[in-house]
C-alpha cells in the first residue's frame, strides 16, 4: 500500500450523503458471540442489529473481530450485506481483555492487509465500539484518509467512580487509551447526554464532535405476548412471582443486590418463598472468575438456593419468553452506559426496576415504565420490589408504560440517525482535505 493512498477522499452515494461500505470494528468480542457471558454483551446486539439496520438501507458493512479458534472462517456473510471477518491476533482462544492491547499491532495489520486486497476507497468510514477498536481505528482512519465514528460503550473514568464492592478498577492505561481515542475520533457517539456530557468534562471531547443517537430494540423480536404460554415453555408456574436478572454474572452488574433483596423479602414474607422464583439468566464475565460461583454460595448461605434458578445465556428467541414470564426485571448495575436488558424487558410489557445510574435513567421512564432505586442497598431494593408484588395493578400500569415508552427506542430509528452521524463525519473529513 503506497503512502498516497492516505489521501484518498471518501465518495459519498450521490444525493443521499451516505458511505457505501463502513468497516466496522469489534476487536475483543465478536458479533457472532451469544451475549451473556464471557466478553459478550450489550455491545454485541449493538454492533448486529446496527449492521443489519444499515444493510437493509444499502451500506455494506464489514465487521472485523478477532478469531478465536482455529476452525473459524475468515470470512462469514451473516445477510446480504454484512460480513464478520475473524482477524488472526494472539492465541486461539478467549483472552482476558486486559490482555487484548498486547495483540493490537497483530489486529491492525489484518485489518489493514485486508483492505489492501482491494482498491483504494474501498471503505468510507470506519467505526469503532470500544476503546481497543478505537486504536485500531484510529490507524486505519490515517492510513486510509477516512473518517473515524467511534462509540465507547464504556468508561474507566465512570467505572471506576462507581465500583461494586471487591471490584478491580480499571487500569491508568485504559484512561490513556480511552483519552487519546477521544482525541483522534472525528465524531463519538455518545447512548445518552448524560454520557455525552461525560466525555467532554471527563475526557475532554470537544462538544461540537460528540453527537448522542439512543441505542435501541428489536421491536418484532421483542413485544407482549402470553406470560402463560411463556412460563409454560420454560417450566415456571404459572401463579409464581418471577424476578428476573438478565446478563453477565459480574460484580459490576450486582445479581448479588437482587438475591440479597429476595432473602430480605422471604424474611417478611415467609409464605411468599412458596411462589418466589429469582431466575439469574447469564454466565460469568470479567477478571472475577469465581463470581458465578460466589453468587450461588450466596444463594445458599441465605437460604434462597431453593428460590433461585440459574439459567446459561440464551439466544434472543428464548431471552423473548424470560421477560414475557417475569413479573419484574432487575437491573441493579453500578455503571450501564445504556442498558439494553432493560429496554428489552420492556418492549415485552415487563416493567423494570433499576438502579438510577447512567444510561439506565433514560433506559426506564421513572414510575411510567418501572421505577429507579437510587444505590445498592438490598433493603431499598426488597422495599421497591415488595410494594410491586403486592400491587399488580400497578405492575400492570408500568407494563403498559413499559411498552409505550420502549417504542420510542426502535433499530430503524437508531440506524437513521447514525446515518446522518456518517454524512456528517465525511462532510468533515472532506473539508479538513480539501
Amino acid at each position: 500500500m503506497s503512502a498516497g493512498r492516505c489521501a484518498v477522499v471518501p465518495t459519498v452515494m450521490p444525493g443521499r450523503g451516505r458511505p457505501r461500505r463502513v468497516a466496522m470494528l469489534s476487536v475483543h468480542t465478536s458479533p457472532l458471540e451469544q451475549p451473556g457471558a464471557g466478553n459478550a454483551g450489550g455491545l454485541n446486539v449493538y454492533v448486529v442489529e446496527l449492521a443489519r439496520r444499515l444493510a437493509a438501507r444499502d451500506v455494506e458493512v464489514e465487521v472485523f473481530t478477532r478469531a478465536t479458534a482455529s476452525d473459524q472462517p475468515a470470512r462469514v456473510e451473516t445477510m446480504p450485506g454484512v460480513t464478520v471477518r475473524h482477524v488472526a491476533a494472539g492465541p486461539y482462544e478467549l483472552l482476558p481483555t486486559a490482555e487484548v492491547p498486547a495483540q493490537l499491532c497483530a489486529f491492525t495489520a489484518g485489518v489493514l492487509r485486508a483492505e489492501a486486497r482491494h482498491e483504494p476507497g474501498w471503505y468510507d468510514l470506519v467505526h469503532s465500539h470500544y476503546w481497543l477498536s478505537g486504536h485500531v481505528g484510529w490507524l486505519a482512519s490515517l492510513r486510509w484518509g477516512v473518517p473515524l465514528v467511534h462509540s465507547m460503550h464504556t468508561m474507566s473514568k465512570v467505572k471506576n467512580a462507581a465500583l461494586a464492592e471487591g471490584d478491580v478498577p480499571e487500569s491508568p492505561e485504559r484512561e490513556l487509551g480511552e483519552e487519546q481515542v477521544v482525541a483522534a475520533a472525528d465524531l463519538l457517539v455518545a447512548n445518552t447526554d448524560e454520557e455525552a456530557d461525560q466525555l467532554t468534562t471527563l475526557y475532554g471531547a470537544v462538544p461540537q464532535r460528540v453527537v448522542t443517537v439512543p441505542p435501541g430494540v428489536d421491536l418484532d423480536r421483542f413485544a407482549p405476548a402470553s406470560r402463560a404460554a411463556a412460563r409454560a415453555r420454560l417450566g415456571l408456574p404459572r401463579d409464581a412471582v418471577v424476578l428476573l436478572f438478565a446478563g453477565r454474572i459480574q460484580p459490576l452488574k450486582a445479581p448479588d443486590v437482587l438475591v440479597r433483596a429476595a432473602s430480605l423479602l422471604i424474611a417478611a414474607d415467609p409464605a411468599l418463598r412458596d411462589r418466589l422464583v429469582v431466575a439469574v439468566v447469564g454466565g460469568p464475565s470479567g477478571p472475577l472468575g469465581d463470581t458465578a460461583h460466589g453468587l450461588t454460595r450466596l444463594a445458599r448461605t441465605l437460604d434462597v438456593d431453593d428460590v433461585v434458578r440459574f439459567e446459561p445465556p440464551v439466544d434472543q428467541s428464548a431471552l423473548v419468553d424470560w421477560f414475557r414470564a417475569a413479573d419484574l426485571t432487575a437491573v441493579p448495575s453500578y455503571s450501564e452506559s445504556f442498558g439494553l436488558v432493560a429496554l428489552e424487558s420492556q418492549a415485552c410489557g415487563t416493567p423494570v426496576v433499576a438502579a438510577a445510574v447512567g444510561g439506565l435513567r433514560t433506559a426506564v421512564s421513572d414510575g411510567f415504565s418501572g421505577v429507579l432505586v437510587e444505590g445498592h442497598d438490598p433493603a431499598d431494593w426488597a422495599r421497591v420490589l415488595g410494594g410491586l408484588i403486592a400491587d399488580p395493578a400497578r405492575r400492570r400500569a408500568l407494563g403498559a408504560g413499559a411498552v409505550a415508552h420502549a417504542a420510542r427506542f426502535g433499530w430503524d430509528g437508531t440506524a437513521d440517525r447514525m446515518l446522518d452521524v456518517y454524512a456528517r463525519a465525511i462532510r468533515r473529513r472532506q473539508m479538513v482535505t480539501a
